[in-house]
């Protein structure tokens, strides 16, 4: 497996000299773009984020926030793991993914916990959500529908997964200083920004080579699918505003393969990242059957009325199994 993980990294990053070389006027133009992406529109709704997610993650782990226990009973979060829960709907991604890490690493969150928070915690924020989704709409309340979207389907995935949770550790005192989550917010950032720019850089490639073939509702869907903040920014190409809705529903659910590298590189090495994929998938189609419904277009009700059953059946299914090991949490 190793042989073959290598003999695919070398013909991928052969094929990618190849492209630098031959077509680097498509590669330099991705490049800048990407580049100002990042510095108007990541870094600035990210970057604070990081920093202030960081402390309150490092402060309040291990202590018990009252009005979020209901949440937590229904998602079988850890009793004392709340604030992680705080930075995953509030940070933006991958805040959450870097709390889980952080928490895993000092010893409050057991492995299993911790795997099973990835899946649903590491969610986009407000910043980027309202900063991108209220430009897309001339109603000013759709980027607040959009939130509740996302954060719904976040909820019901964090229902389906299953586990059963541990008792958050307290070590007594912050493990970390100011400056320290400055500088994992700037190593962190890097990082992001990286990514974002390496896939900006694919996509002009896609647009120049393959995605001028696809209607533009197709191209439009893929590079959501593959950079975020790509995808909201090419849904301006839509006319329909229905269609544009229920796709950034779904592009904010999924976060797209950009931020799922990006989760990855931040994301501790001692955290097992099995369960992020298929929540994030999971998330996305959810997040796509509520817009559905909430549009009441066409067929898009009868089928997305019949997918989010199913997941509220497994859901109950679940809840009853695991009623009959385990006792609530906080009793």
């Amino acid at each position: 497996m190793s042989r073959r993980a290598d003999l695919i990294t070398g013909i991928a990053s052969a094929t990618g000299i190849a492209l630098l070389i031959l077509d680097s006027k498509t590669a330099l133009a991705g490049a800048q773009q990407g580049v100002a992406l990042c510095i108007q529109t990541v870094i600035p709704s990210l970057f604070p984020f990081f920093l202030f997610s960081i402390l309150l993650t490092s402060s309040l782990m291990g202590r018990q926030l009252p009005f979020l226990r209901p949440l937590c009973r229904w998602c079988r979060i850890p009793e004392g793991a709340q604030s992680i829960l705080i930075a995953g709907f509030l940070g933006g991604y991958p805040v959450g993914a870097q709390c889980i890490s952080q928490a895993l690493e000092t010893g409050q969150l057991s492995p299993n916990d911790a795997k099973r928070l990835l899946g649903f915690c590491n969610n986009c924020g407000p910043a980027f959500l309202f900063g991108m989704a209220a430009s897309l709409f001339e109603a000013w309340y759709a980027p607040w529908i959009l939130w509740g979207i996302h954060i719904v389907s976040a909820l019901c995935v964090g229902a389906i997964i299953p586990g059963r949770p541990q008792k958050c550790r307290m070590l007594g005192k912050s493990v970390i200083s100011p400056v320290q989550a400055l500088t994992q917010s700037v190593r962190i950032m890097a990082g992001v920004c990286g990514w974002v720019v390496l896939f900006r850089v694919l996509i002009a490639f896609l647009n120049r080579w393959v995605l001028w073939y696809p209607a533009i509702e197709y191209q439009v869907t893929i590079s959501g699918l593959l950079e975020l903040s790509n995808g909201c920014v090419a849904l301006h190409e839509l006319s329909d505003w229905k269609l544009r809705f229920i796709l950034c529903a779904g592009f904010l659910g999924f976060g797209g393969l950009c931020v799922t590298m990006q989760t990855l590189s931040v994301a501790s090495s001692k955290l097992d990242k099995r369960l992020y994929f298929p929540g994030k998938v999971l998330h996305g189609c959810i997040s796509l059957c509520l817009a559905c419904i909430i549009q009441m277009d066409r067929w898009y009700i009868l089928l997305s009325a019949l997918t989010v059953g199913i997941c509220f059946a497994v859901i109950l299914r679940k809840k009853q199994k695991n009623s009959r090991i385990m006792q609530p949490i906080g009793v």
